[in-house]
């Protein structure tokens, strides 16, 4: 019988593990060159993709790694490294509703598109990022517009992936603008800026922030849940806050103990995944905003995604 399982990259144990959701259990844990940080999945959940980032944090200094790493969820095993040379420090990964794979060079400052990923031994097409040191990035559901962050020039672009001659359009949000979240729409870019402690909405068409407000300290991450909340992962904080898209101002708020790292949305359930620096995944009721339990992990968890195997 099928059971609800969470996948979790755990990058200082340089690993792709797979958690049984109510035990707890972690029933395989595989092993990935070091550092492994962002991963997505192809539609059928077949395939697992991770980017090789190769150092710990965007801090740390180094070339770090080039390639994607294919692992078959079900068997589970890793089937092959694709190599991205020269494009380095793999971090942010998107795929589209046609399972095209998106993978961006913070090093190169360049995104990368696989049109085949499960069979492409290389990129088949790739744009720059139009900044500095492009480390996450927001994607249209068809692919066509991909919004980078880039954390050194402090801006965030909008580019074009299918067209090679679309020059990428620049706003500059705030200091290290590094969270993202685009509306169910995709009208508006939600964006936290690390350095300037703000939240800002942007016009997608225009590419111009139509409104900002101030965050809790050092906020690195935005997700939206079903409902339309957003959801900011506050590092300095140690905390959530659940903002309103509306007017961005904190409706909620919640101590966590521990720096999260990363955070993943049920598909079906008021339920959320939150990764935490001490060694654990928070399993939040996002409905009543509490944390219902713990699932005790191998060495900093990052990226999750829940499945069904």
């Amino acid at each position: 019988m099928a059971r609800e399982t969470l996948l979790l990259v755990e990058k200082c144990s340089h690993c792709f593990s797979w958690y049984d959701i109510a035990s707890g259990e972690r029933l395989h844990s595989l092993p990935l060159p070091d550092f492994p940080h962002e991963f997505v999945t192809d539609a059928a959940q077949r395939y697992a993709y991770v980017g090789h980032y190769g150092v710990e944090t965007s801090g740390h200094t180094g070339a770090g790694g080039h390639s994607l790493l294919q692992i078959d969820i079900r068997s589970p095993k890793l089937v092959r490294s694709i190599d991205l040379s020269p494009f380095n420090r793999i971090h942010g990964l998107q795929m589209d509703q046609h399972d095209r794979l998106y993978a961006l060079s913070e090093a190169q400052s360049t995104l990368l598109v696989l049109d085949q990923p499960d069979t492409d031994t290389a990129a088949r097409r790739a744009v720059p990022s139009g900044g500095i040191k492009s480390h996450l990035f927001a994607l249209t559901r068809d692919g066509q517009t991909a919004y980078c962050m880039n954390l050194l020039s402090h801006t965030v672009t909008k580019v074009k992936p299918w067209d090679p001659l679309f020059a990428p359009l620049a706003c500059h949000p705030g200091q290290k603008p590094e969270g993202y979240c685009l509306s169910a729409d995709e009208q508006t870019l939600f964006v936290s800026n690390r350095w300037s402690n703000t939240l800002c909405a942007i016009d997608t068409l225009s590419m111009t922030v139509q409104r900002s407000a101030p965050s809790r300290d050092d906020v690195t991450r935005i997700y939206r849940a079903a409902d339309g909340r957003l959801f900011t992962s506050n590092y300095g904080d140690r905390s959530l806050s659940v903002v309103d898209p509306n007017h961005l101002g904190e409706v909620a708020y919640l101590p966590l103990g521990g720096r999260c790292i990363a955070m993943s949305m049920h598909p079906t359930q008021a339920l959320a995944f939150v990764s935490l620096d001490s060694d654990r995944v928070a399993v939040l009721d996002t409905a009543e905003l509490k944390v219902l339990r713990y699932i005790a992990t191998q060495k900093e968890p990052d990226v999750s995604m829940v499945v069904m195997l």
